[in-house]
């Protein structure tokens, strides 16, 4: 049977943490959930540890010691699946600004391509719920900025709900990826395209947390702008 993980990163999530797992859990479609948890002082992982007893098969948690950013955490959970038999790999927030239940049709896509699937707000049109227009437009603006530097195709460059074909995380080295916030999302799409894989995008609406934290800075903004350009300079010199 194909297996899917769902990697969700946390850092003082406990408001969404407990909702957003059994969400994923009362899908048809049988997902496994890892929690990468950066010792989130609210207790996040305590109630994920709780929640273990529920799902003792399905969930899984890794705690880190510190704040380390959204990137690393990815990774470390990449590294975590590729070291176990899951097939297809996903990332997604625990803030419900992703909709569990568009798991199984980015899973499809995933299953059809055999590259990357993406959960795209622009793909037709812009679907944002709750955001305010300046932030639309930086979103929006980015993915456009993106694609005239990169020259990918994706609509939406910067979106973090994504499924990955095992075989393209295994084709990359993992000590390579460099990014931490939205750069990080546009290093991972544009690793893939430059090595080929199929990449489809999903529409799907994206609804901004109504619970929590956001975790949004100028400096995962600024690394965003100047990153794009580094990806661009390194594949050009064959260091990417």
């Amino acid at each position: 049977m194909e297996l899917g993980l769902v990697i969700i990163p946390t850092y003082n999530e406990i408001e969404n943490i407990e909702l957003i797992i059994d969400a994923v859990m009362a899908l048809p479609q049988r997902f496994h959930v890892l929690i990468v948890d950066d010792n989130s002082p609210d207790g996040t992982a305590d109630v994920v540890q709780r929640l273990q007893e529920k799902y003792p098969t399905t969930l899984f948690l890794e705690k880190r010691q510190g704040k380390n950013g959204l990137g690393t955490a990815y990774v470390h959970g990449f590294r975590w699946a590729l070291s176990r038999l899951y097939d297809y790999v996903f990332e997604m927030d625990a803030d419900f600004s992703h909709d569990p239940k568009d798991l199984p049709r980015l899973l499809e896509a995933c299953k059809a391509n055999q590259g990357l699937a993406i959960g795209s707000r622009y793909v037709t049109g812009v679907n944002v719920v709750n955001w305010p227009l300046n932030r639309v437009l930086l979103s929006y603006g980015a993915s456009i900025y993106v694609r005239m530097i990169t020259g990918m195709k994706i609509k939406d460059t910067t979106a973090g709900f994504v499924c990955f074909s095992r075989q393209v995380l295994e084709s990359f080295d993992l000590d390579k990826v460099r990014f931490v916030g939205y750069a990080f999302q546009i290093e991972m799409k544009y690793r893939t395209y430059v090595k080929k894989f199929a990449i489809t995008e999903v529409p799907i609406i994206f609804t901004d947390r109504t619970r929590g934290e956001s975790k949004m800075s100028g400096g995962i903004i600024k690394e965003a702008v100047f990153g794009v350009i580094n990806l661009r300079i390194r594949k050009l010199l064959n260091t990417l």
